[in-house]
């Protein structure tokens, strides 16, 4: 019998929120262990954490008897071995959207922003900080869009592009960004959140959400 897939997530990490929903919309069922990144000084810097995965962040899944890192080779491990349904499109074009889509948020926007970044800088420079950096891919990425979304990112199927947008823009939420000049991202997100998948993995509903904040 094939061991249970293992999550390593923490319930407010965006990149762990692209994976959740990335199982969510695949059936997959999984064992979530919850990894604070902020508790004891951060459990991500743990040894055992280390162990697996030296760069210290979640996401991190085991599955079919490989350990794996980054959310996005993760997304594409599970396309390869269970592509239904499938989040990159047979089409060239279209398939190179989605990717450009993804990078430009997991590699352009989020670690601008993320919480190693923002604690290298003085606490009140933290907001400015991070409203710059996603406002200034925000731009980018709302333009792009003029261009290749139908009723999601690219066309009219939910892809791994969709599955960056929401959790980054729950972050611009979090930094209070001014969503208003950006009526394609606000407007996919919307939809989005309409959809089971991307409501169960969202972070209030996670077993290590705090009381506080579930809904």
């Amino acid at each position: 019998m094939t061991a249970q897939p293992i999550l390593y997530s923490y319930f407010r990490s965006s990149c762990s929120w692209r994976v959740r929903i990335a199982l969510a919309l695949k059936n997959i069922d999984y064992e979530t262990i919850p990894t604070n990144l902020i508790k004891d000084g951060g459990q991500q810097f743990s040894k055992e954490f280390q162990a697996l995965n030296p760069m210290k962040q979640v996401p991190v899944l085991k599955i079919d008897g490989i350990t794996i890192g980054q959310s996005l080779a993760i997304i594409e491990y599970l396309e390869e071995t269970r592509p239904t349904p499938r989040l990159l499109p047979q089409d060239p074009k279209k398939r190179a959207y989605v990717h450009m889509i993804s990078n430009l948020i997991v590699s352009g926007i989020q670690p601008l922003q993320n919480l190693s970044v923002l604690k290298q800088l003085r606490q009140e420079n933290n907001l400015p900080w991070a409203q710059k950096a996603i406002s200034s891919g925000f731009q980018a990425l709302e333009q792009i869009l003029q261009g290749t979304a139908g009723k999601y990112c690219v066309g009219d199927e939910v892809t791994m592009a969709d599955l960056c947008l929401v959790p980054q823009v729950a972050n611009a939420e979090r930094f209070e960004v001014d969503l208003t000049p950006y009526p394609a991202i606000s407007r996919i997100n919307k939809t989005l959140l309409a959809l089971e998948a991307f409501q169960v993995s969202h972070p209030c509903r996670q077993p290590d959400t705090p009381p506080e904040l579930r809904a």
